[in-house]
């Protein structure tokens, strides 16, 4: 997978791929991020990419012409399977979205900024817009961190254990279960003894029985015919 990222604060969002499982997936080889600075396809030597908005109004707004530039020429090496606007009003993010795009071969991730962008980026330079929740931030970079991490992971070899993936929470539209590990007992605080029971059948109902519960208890808009709280 190559997923390129757009912005005009390229610092600010370095520091996610650079350890952990991320970094481990680069120097695999299994996916390329790229990070542009949005500043490269200014064309004053300010390397002005914003401007006050048509109308007045407080704040800035990014400029339609180096990011039309900057997609003009990563389009003229590969072909995009979608150039995504990180943006509060985009469709929300959830698992099944990580899971679409993590079969995708190459995607663009441009951050916002400042007041927003111009709007005929949004009509016509993205394919989709996506939130990660019903807030504001800065901008859109670590907006596109969290949807890298959470698309990334889901490729095949990039966790040690594929199946890791598949247990977490909102992959069968549930909350995960408790987990624990050693000691089995700390503070007269016990692990359950089904986990310790070495019966696969039993741990798994027992899970099972556990993400139910507390996916009705903290999250029960997930559930089929259960309101949100």
């Amino acid at each position: 997978m190559h997923i390129d990222i757009i912005t005009c604060l390229p610092k600010l969002i370095e520091s996610p791929f650079s350890d952990s499982i991320l970094k481990r997936a680069v120097n695999k080889g299994l996916v390329e991020i790229n990070i542009i600075d949005l500043r490269a396809y200014a064309t004053d030597r300010h390397h002005t990419v914003d401007d006050y908005a048509y109308g007045g109004g407080a704040g800035m707004v990014l400029m339609i012409e180096p990011v039309d530039r900057c997609l003009s020429d990563l389009k003229s090496g590969r072909t995009y399977d979608d150039i995504i606007y990180m943006s509060p009003d985009g469709v929300l993010f959830n698992q099944a979205m990580a899971n679409a795009l993590s079969l995708k071969n190459n995607l663009v991730l441009l951050c916002g900024h400042y007041k927003g962008v111009d709007e005929r980026i949004r009509e016509h330079l993205v394919t989709r817009e996506i939130s990660i929740g019903d807030y504001v931030m800065s901008g859109g970079e670590l907006a596109a961190a969290v949807v890298t991490d959470a698309v990334v992971r889901l490729i095949p070899g990039v966790l040690s254990d594929e199946s890791s993936a598949l247990s977490d929470s909102f992959q069968d539209d549930m909350l995960a279960p408790p987990v624990y590990t050693r000691p089995p007992e700390y503070k007269g605080w016990r692990v359950p003894e089904v986990l310790m029971s070495g019966h696969d059948a039993k741990i798994e109902a027992w899970r099972h029985e556990k993400a139910l519960e507390r996916t009705r208890r903290r999250r029960p808009g997930l559930l089929p015919g259960e309101p949100e709280l």
